[in-house]
Order: C-alpha cells, then sequence, then structure tokens
C-alpha cells in the first residue's frame, strides 16, 4: 500500500514547497520511490513535462528531488493568473480557457475527479506519495468545493502536517487559530505540526511550541531553521520579487529585469543571482531604469498586452529607448520578445480581453497571439555565438517579419527562433531557460563584459537540495512522520 503524506501551511508562502522538495530528496535517498503531487496551484511560473505538458515550478522541483521525471499529473489542475480576477485554467497540462475567479468556484467542484484520478496514477507507481496543499485550509470561506486543501485530504483520505511560518511572526496565532476554525472532521485530518524559518536559538522557542501542542493536541514534529539554501531554490509565486536586493554592488556589470504585474517562468533569471560578475536586479513598479545598466532582460508574461501598457505607464519605455540608443543591450524573452516587436494582438482575447498594442519596435517581427499553446523541451546553440544551450518554449502565438531572418538560436533539428536587430544588441526568443546552461550564459555575459563561472544551474539545484534534506533529516521528526504517512 502506499504511503502518503500532505503537507499544508497556515498561509501562502510559509515553506511548504521547498519542505515538499527536500523531503522528496530525503526519502528518495532513502531507496523510496517518491512523486510529489499538488491538486490545484496558481502560479505563471510553470515548467514543460516529459509527457508533453505543463505543471507548476514548484512540482517541477520536487520532480527533480525525486530524481523522476516530469509528468502533467503531478499537478492536474494549474490556475495561471491574468489579472486580480481571472486566470488561465490548465486541466493536466492542457490549456483550458480563461476563467473568473468566481466562475472557477463553481467549475473546480467538477474536476476533483480528475485530481484523485491522477493521485491514484501517482500512487500505482510510488512508494510515498509527498503532496503539497496550497494557500491554508483555515481559509473556511472556500471550504466548499474545495479541491486543494482539506477537500482533498478527506476524499483521499491523506494525513496532514501543518506548517506556520515562524519568520513572519504570529506562529502560535496562526496554528492556535487554524484549529480553532476548523471543522471537527478536517481537524482530524491534522496529525502533527511543525515550524519553518526559524532564526536563532530554538531553545528560545521552546515553550511556545509546548504551548501550541497544549492549545491543539497536535504531536510537534520539530522547527527547521532559516536556510540559505531554501531561498536559492526556483520560487514559485511572484511575492519573494517583492523583497528580492539586487544581488551584489560594485560587481563588474548591471543587469536588471523588469517586474511586470503579470511576470510569468522568472525564475530564468536565477543563474545571474549567483555570477560573481553581475550585479542582478529585478526593478519594481515607480522606479526608473538606472543609466548605467549593462543589459535589460524583458521578462515573460502571462498578460502581454496588459504587462505592455504597464510598462509605459512606468515610462519604462522611454528609459528602454535611451538605454539603446546608448548602446546597451536587450533581452526578451517569451512574452518579453512581442514586446519587442512592432506590434502585438490578441484577436481573439487568449489572455484576456481581445486587442493589440504597439510593440516598442526594437525588432522588426510583430505578434499574433492565438493557436495551440507550444509546449516542447529545446536545445541548439545560439547563432552570435555558437554556445550550446538547453531549455523549453511555453508560449502561444506566432511572432513574424523580416527580424526573423535574423534569428537569435538554432535548434538542433535545424530550426531557427527569436530574432536580433541589426546590430545585434537587441534580441528576442521564445526559449526560457537560456541563462541555466553554462555554455549560453557564459556567452551572453561575455557580450557585456563579464566572466562566467559557467556552471549549469542544475548542478547548483541539486546541491541545495541535497542540503535541504540533510537539514530536514536533522530538525524534523522523520520517524513520527513516515509513521504517519504510513511507511
Amino acid at each position: 500500500m502506499t504511503a502518503t503524506l500532505m503537507i499544508q501551511g497556515c498561509g501562502s508562502d510559509v515553506g511548504k514547497s521547498t519542505l515538499v522538495a527536500g523531503l522528496c530528496r530525503l526519502f528518495t535517498d532513502r531507496g523510496l520511490r517518491v512523486r510529489p503531487f499538488k491538486p490545484q496551484n496558481m502560479s505563471n511560473n510553470a515548467a514543460v513535462t516529459a509527457d508533453g505538458g505543463e505543471i507548476g515550478r514548484a512540482q517541477a522541483l520536487q520532480a527533480i528531488a525525486c530524481r523522476t521525471p516530469l509528468s502533467v499529473h503531478m499537478n492536474p489542475v494549474l490556475l495561471k493568473p491574468q489579472s486580480d480576477v481571472g486566470a488561465q485554467l490548465v486541466v493536466r497540462g492542457r490549456m483550458e480557457g480563461n476563467w473568473t475567479a468566481s466562475a472557477f468556484q463553481d467549475r473546480k467542484r467538477s474536476l476533483l475527479s480528475t485530481v484523485v484520478e491522477s493521485f491514484e496514477l501517482l500512487k500505482g507507481e510510488a512508494d510515498l506519495v509527498l503532496v503539497e496543499g496550497a494557500g491554508s485550509p483555515a481559509e473556511i470561506n472556500l471550504r466548499a468545493g474545495d479541491i486543494a486543501n482539506m477537500g482533498f485530504a478527506r476524499v483521499t483520505d491523506t494525513p496532514v502536517a501543518l506548517v506556520g511560518d515562524i519568520d513572519r511572526g504570529h506562529v502560535i496565532a496562526a496554528l492556535v487559530g487554524a484549529h480553532a476554525v476548523l471543522d471537527p472532521g478536517d481537524r482530524a485530518m491534522i496529525k502533527g505540526f511543525l515550524i519553518n524559518k526559524f532564526r536563532g536559538d530554538p531553545a528560545l522557542f521552546a515553550d511556545g511550541r509546548a504551548e501550541i501542542v497544549r492549545r491543539t493536541g497536535w504531536p510537534d514534529l520539530g522547527m527547521v531553521p532559516w536556510r540559505a539554501e531554501a531561498r536559492r531554490l526556483p520560487a514559485e509565486d511572484a511575492v519573494v520579487l517583492q523583497d528580492a536586493p539586487s544581488s551584489a554592488s560594485g560587481r563588474r556589470v548591471k543587469v536588471v529585469a523588469l517586474m511586470l504585474p503579470a511576470i510569468a517562468n522568472f525564475d530564468d533569471f536565477d543563474a545571474l543571482k549567483a555570477e560573481p560578475e553581475v550585479d542582478f536586479t529585478f526593478l519594481p513598479p515607480g522606479r526608473v531604469l538606472p543609466g548605467d545598466v549593462d543589459l535589460v532582460l524583458l521578462p515573460g508574461s502571462k498578460a502581454v498586452l496588459s504587462d505592455l501598457a504597464h510598462l509605459r505607464v512606468q515610462g519604462w519605455d522611454v528609459d528602454i529607448a535611451a538605454h539603446v540608443r546608448r548602446g546597451g543591450r536587450m533581452l526578451g524573452l517569451c512574452g518579453g520578445y512581442q514586446m519587442l516587436g512592432r506590434r502585438v494582438a490578441d484577436p481573439q482575447g487568449v489572455e484576456g480581453a481581445p486587442g493589440e498594442a504597439p510593440g516598442l519596435g526594437l525588432l522588426d517581427v510583430e505578434t499574433v497571439l492565438g493557436g495551440e499553446k507550444t509546449l516542447r523541451p529545446a536545445g541548439g546553440c545560439l547563432v552570435a555565438s555558437g554556445a550550446r544551450f538547453s531549455g523549453y518554449e511555453m508560449h502561444v502565438g506566432e511572432t513574424t517579419g523580416v527580424g526573423v531572418a535574423r534569428p537569435f538560436l538554432i535548434f538542433e533539428d535545424g530550426g531557427v527562433d527569436g530574432a536580433r536587430s541589426v546590430d545585434g544588441r537587441v534580441s528576442g526568443t521564445y526559449v526560457h531557460g537560456l541563462f541555466d546552461h553554462g555554455d549560453a550564459r557564459k556567452a551572453l555575459l561575455a557580450e557585456i563584459g563579464a566572466a562566467s563561472h559557467g556552471g549549469h544551474r542544475l548542478e547548483a539545484v541539486e546541491a541545495d537540495l541535497d542540503a535541504l534534506a540533510a537539514a530536514l533529516g536533522q530538525a524534523l521528526d522523520i520517524e513520527t512522520l513516515s509513521r504517519i504517512a504510513g511507511l
């Protein structure tokens, strides 16, 4: 019989995704066949799966931790926000239209059978399935029709460990409050609690942990210290960008990525943060693009026309034009590539209301959104340098124009992608993950006068997963967790 355990949290960004990733690696290293699972996810950071779909970035990282290929069944329901009240719905890796938040509340009830079926398929190939919840089960206003937390746990009889984040404060109130508001049936699913992101001397919170036990009756499963490697792993929620510092000051080159409201796959730039000669930062709204920046990055976007309008409201279009006139370089990825062209049109309303707008006019191309979403791994070489790259495509729409005759990439099958300006200083591509590949990153940084350590991003991720698993093995009561899961 397959063991199962669900990690739920007292809120978003309490570390559920990272804890599940660390436990995936820990139990995999103990010789178990482990699979990650998240019934319903909301994220614009996604990854292409081996079976030709897309899932949330967190489940992709967890699959890497399990040393197993990515599958659409690991995250059968994915919502990709396009506005404050609407999102694109992806079911088992395939786009299923746009839904408002209110309409999805009715639609999700019918998705429970799909979620459970994917869960059972994973159980059939695993010794242990580690499940990640979404948000908080204490959001009891969302309990009716829930498929992400207790609704799923109750239907599948999956035991729950509840996480409290002490770094944000009021962790006693968060855990005890969850106990107070949950109905008896949901409360009974929680078999213990754990504290995450503790800084300082653990002895100083011993009384607090004891008080949580006294008030809830839940076993104390341990307390995880603040871990630097947890912050280095690929993030899923763009909330982490709000407090993201510059990687360093006084480095050789400055690289800036624009923080767009519907930014997607922002982990494209994680590898740049570790480069010793690169001062990398996300530029938030309300800030002027620095005049001494060497490379401006336009990231992917889940709502290209909306983000293009936002970019203009910020005055970044003027800043970008001045940057290019000074001889600065630009690289647009996916939606950012589309923005660099002369026009972007969405006649079918794929990403919101139908419409079109002029692009930034820095590449002689134009894009029409629509058609099937392209989801595939990609590999080949950069045209300018011949450096090897690997990554993936995840986009809707077709980009055409004179500029595509000067492609940015050549695929292994001989196809091409992207476009470059005549002087080669402005480029765009649909491929994500370019900076993860050591050779490609080294070549791209050389264009702005910076040396690279040249390592592949995945090597660093693997090392951080190993360190995280070791830390969890020391901080948590793994034997009790194993017993709760049914191992």
